[in-house]
């Protein structure tokens, strides 16, 4: 089933604006809104186009990716409520109330309700939800309206309903700003905060228009090897295709006519090399017809590495930095997110944050609101000062794939991030480092069930040990048995050490499977 994240919809009501006014008047410090005597409504929702999401192996076990949310529990007066399209396996829900510092399990667990859609559909979890009267009175019996939020993956029009419907805000972006978080919205965010950012087109919504666009950028760049597509709300890579230009290098400007540069450019995107294995050009343009994409320089460089910074604005509109990481990306040309380390390196994690404040700024000035992500393309150049150019190439203004290792991280070592130095630190003063990934994914994994996997971790001393404060934490585990695959975050004192329990753990479930 397809489905618009940006279907058009009515101004949005006075009463949502009441309830998003709500949470300025609750809020003090992540830490003091979380520490009052509240009730947190989770709904881990991908609104965003099923058919798209299809294309990642499993994705519709990635609504366990935010139950590191659990870590809320800490607190003893709050009360969590999580909602998924099916139930979740007692041993999964155990294994995350295991990891809370300070509080007994069964204590959290008592402040934990869970609720279930019992709907594995291609929609969107709240989509499910709005279309269950009953389950819906249930959890509204389940809150108390006036100390309680919600929170959600990503914010559209469908959240926002549930938010009305509920009567409770909703700690995300409005929904009419989401253009701020597409490939085209980004780009003039970069131009209006003056942030570097390769050179590409406006959005269209035709392979003519598409071609034309194309056209224009490779005469303002007549030494462009390849032009990056994008669709202008893909994600995690997913939605990016690569146009080499070598390949008829006879239409380069400035020789050749314009009209048959446009139609060589035509004929061109029919054999776009595709980051998704089981994209065709077919189902690639009608994406375009409905979402429009963008035409973007590819950036070339020998030593390549796309670091990202990530931010948070809070219901005042104050921006705080929360993080740095260099992503590990894959697929044919590099462009599909598969993990991330953490923090990004030394060279230029600081200025990622310097530029990621600023865009955060222009971002609250819009009303935005929470988490939100850059990423980049950094290149190194040993000839240049500074030695790594870099390039931003799009906000996510949802929570990504940097989210819940980081989550992790904070749950598990009860830490804090230090703008000035980009490290993350303990309370002793210990810095912490580490390797995470969503993507461990091998064949010969296909039947493991959690229990399986905790019993290979704990017999090899790779599960996190909270006094050393280092090892392993996994989520995706509901996605193990059916898929072979699973996320997890590795933390370590140094990124060596992050990086060896990593090829451990691997080294682990190969030898064991």
């Amino acid at each position: 089933m397809m489905f618009d994240t940006f279907t058009a919809t009515a101004e949005p009501s006075a009463q949502f604006q009441a309830l998003q006014t709500r949470l300025k008047t609750l809020w003090r410090s992540p830490d003091e809104f979380d520490a009052r005597n509240c009730q947190v409504l989770i709904v881990p929702s991908l609104s965003l186009d099923q058919s798209e999401l299809q294309k990642i192996a499993g994705v519709h076990y990635y609504e366990e990716r935010l139950l590191f949310s659990l870590a809320r529990l800490r607190n003893p007066h709050t009360r969590l409520i999580y909602v998924t399209s099916q139930p979740l396996h007692p041993s999964i829900i155990d294994y995350y109330l295991e990891l809370l510092p300070g509080i007994p399990s069964s204590h959290a667990r008592d402040r934990l309700d869970l609720f279930a859609t019992y709907d594995a559909s291609h929609k969107p979890l709240t989509q499910k939800l709005l279309e269950r009267p009953r389950l819906l009175e249930k959890i509204r019996d389940s809150l108390e309206t006036e100390r309680a939020y919600m929170v959600c993956f990503n914010s559209t029009p469908l959240e926002r309903e549930l938010a009305l419907q509920l009567g409770i805000p909703l700690l995300a972006l409005d929904p009419d700003l989401l253009h701020w978080g597409t490939k085209s919205g980004s780009r003039q965010i970069f131009a209006e905060c003056g942030v570097p950012h390769p050179d590409g087109s406006e959005l269209v919504h035709t392979a003519d228009d598409l071609a034309e666009v194309a056209a224009d950028l490779w005469e303002r760049q007549p030494h462009l090897k390849r032009i990056v597509i994008k669709l202008d709300q893909g994600f995690s890579g997913e939605g990016n295709a690569l146009l080499d230009l070598r390949s008829f290098a006879e239409a380069a400007p400035p020789s050749g006519s314009r009209s048959t540069r446009v139609k060589q450019l035509g004929q061109a995107l029919r054999q776009l090399r595709f980051q998704c294995k089981s994209e065709t050009w077919e189902y690639f343009e009608q994406k375009i017809h409905g979402l429009g994409a963008i035409a973007e320089a590819f950036i070339e460089g020998e030593q390549k590495r796309s670091p990202s910074v990530q931010g948070h604005i809070n219901p005042l509109g104050e921006v705080e930095m929360l993080s740095t990481h260099d992503q590990v990306l894959g697929g044919p040309d590099g462009q599909i997110f598969l993990g991330c380390s953490f923090p990004a390196d030394a060279d230029y994690r600081l200025r990622i944050q310097a530029m990621g404040s600023a865009i955060g700024q222009s971002l609250a000035q819009k009303g935005a609101l929470e988490r939100y992500g850059v990423d980049f393309v950094a290149v190194y150049q040993p000839d240049q000062s500074p030695n790594w150019d870099l390039q931003a190439i799009e906000i996510n203004l949802r929570k990504g794939g940097t989210t819940h290792p980081f989550m992790a991280l904070k749950l598990l070592t009860d830490g804090q991030y230090n703008a000035k130095d980009g490290l993350f630190y303990t309370r002793r003063g210990q810095a912490k480092f580490y390797r995470a990934s969503d993507n461990l994914q091998k064949p010969a994994y296909r039947g493991l069930l959690p229990s399986d996997l905790m019993d290979i971790i704990v017999s090899d001393r790779l599960h996190f040990n909270s006094i050393e404060g280092v090892g392993a934490a996994f989520h995706l585990m509901g996605c193990l048995s059916e898929y072979g695959k699973l996320g997890l975050t590795c933390i370590g004192n140094s990124p060596a050490q992050a990086e060896e329990i990593y090829a451990q753990v691997v080294e682990s479930l190969d030898r064991a499977t």
